[in-house]
């Protein structure tokens, strides 16, 4: 990879980072988080911020585990067979050799 753009990439990789970072300490009030029944959790904003997104990236997998069990199964099916997924090799054309091309 060009030695460049593998700084371009680290930069960007910080910049991601601080800014963060930044959001992180910007953010350190508490909130309360109203839940059914009475039930109430108080916490700094960033933290509900962080578990909420964590909660979205663990629901999204979970949505995503059937689909990919069923390619999984497909894959290992289609290498018990390899002989019906192998395309064959087209035949020489004999046209054009005949006509000297």
């Amino acid at each position: 990879m060009n030695p460049f753009f593998s700084l371009v990439k680290l930069l960007f990789k910080a910049a991601i980072f601080f800014t963060l970072f930044a959001f992180a300490l910007n953010n350190q009030a508490d909130v309360t988080v109203h839940f059914f029944f009475g039930y109430h959790w108080t916490s700094p904003l960033v933290m509900v911020v962080l578990i909420s997104f964590a909660g979205g990236l663990l629901l999204g997998i979970l949505g995503m585990v059937p689909r990919w069990w069923q390619q999984r199964r497909a894959a290992k099916r289609a290498q018990s067979r390899p002989d019906a997924n192998v395309p064959t090799a087209p035949k020489p054309d004999d046209s054009a050799i005949s006509h000297g091309i």
